[in-house]
């Protein structure tokens, strides 16, 4: 059995929530797949009773679905979690850009024809940095079939985005002029610091997730497929109006789980949220962009206590 952390189990009790006493390791049900999306292989990883409430986990940049390996398990054994790989990314196909369209418009339509032919019309999303624009087109194409929503360090509000997108903006103005931009986006460091940075710990972070993710952002064909992406994310800039005006129509059961040391998406981003979803449930954790590096119990802990008391 793995108990939640002292930390985790004071947190909830200081919320004067009930605190699961401990969760079981369920990791020997997760399974993998590949499903042929409009002639494209999505990889995704399923654990849980199909019968149990669905909870689709949506990943970041520059992840995949295995940033979500130490989150699985704590769930399972209460929830049915689907785990996707976009194209372009981890276990998925990776066809050129000439094959397929890179664009946030297309991950979605991607992601949801796999939903559909699965099965799944019903679920919770968990929307992690590239899974808030992913996910939030679903929704808004789609709000019938939203639970719930559990949103980590996965921005839609401007005072959310940090310094770092003023230097990505001029790329947006004039892409073949900020070619830095790009190189600064898919650099090892890059994808150290997005771990990392700001964190007073930096010991407890596992270097083997920004040297796997280096990996597959150097493999042959993957600058153009992440240009095109970091190119059409001022789509979700300019859609940020859209998906507020959506929240505040829809009234979605909101967790907000958010890494306080994040410079890519930064605190103001989560406290926003309150502004359209009044009653959504905010907290600060003690972690960055990648909050399951470090706070995956307690994580799996709120996720549990919110879940429940929605009746999910």
């Amino acid at each position: 059995m793995i108990a939640l952390s002292g930390i985790a189990a004071a947190a909830l009790l200081a919320l004067g929530c009930e605190t699961p006493a401990a969760v079981p390791s369920t990791s020997t049900t997760t399974t993998y797949h590949r499903a042929s999306v409009d002639g494209v292989g999505v990889f995704y990883r399923e654990a849980g009773p199909k019968d149990a409430p669905t909870i689709v986990l949506l990943h970041g940049y520059p992840s995949s679905s295995r940033m979500f390996d130490t989150l699985i398990p704590l769930l399972a054994s209460r929830y049915h979690l689907i785990a996707p790989d976009y194209p372009g990314f981890g276990q998925s196909d990776a066809p050129p850009p000439s094959h397929y369209r890179y664009t946030f418009d297309h991950l979605a339509e991607t992601t949801n024809r796999l939903l559909e032919q699965l099965g799944v019309d019903r679920y919770v999303f968990y929307l992690q940095d590239y899974g808030g624009p992913v996910g939030f087109r679903i929704m808004l194409a789609h709000p019938d079939r939203v639970r719930a929503l559990i949103v980590q360090n996965a921005n839609a509000y401007r005072e959310g985005l940090g310094v770092k997108w003023a230097g990505i903006a001029q790329y947006w103005a004039d892409p073949a002029a900020h070619p830095e931009q790009v190189e600064a986006f898919m650099s090892l460091e890059g994808a150290r610091q997005r771990h990392i940075a700001g964190s007073p710990n930096p010991e407890r972070y596992n270097p083997d997730s920004w040297t796997d993710e280096y990996a597959v952002l150097s493999r042959p064909g993957e600058r153009e497929i992440q240009a095109n992406l970091l190119y059409d994310y001022r789509t979700n800039v300019a859609a940020y109006p859209e998906w507020q005006a959506w929240l505040r129509k829809a009234q979605p059961p909101t967790l907000v789980l958010w890494g306080r040391y994040d410079p890519s998406f930064t605190a103001p981003g989560a406290a926003a949220y309150r502004r359209d979803v009044p009653g959504a449930e905010v907290h600060l954790l003690d972690a960055g962009h990648f909050a399951l590096d470090v706070k995956v119990d307690e994580i799996a802990g709120r996720m549990i206590v919110f879940l429940e008391k929605l009746g999910v």
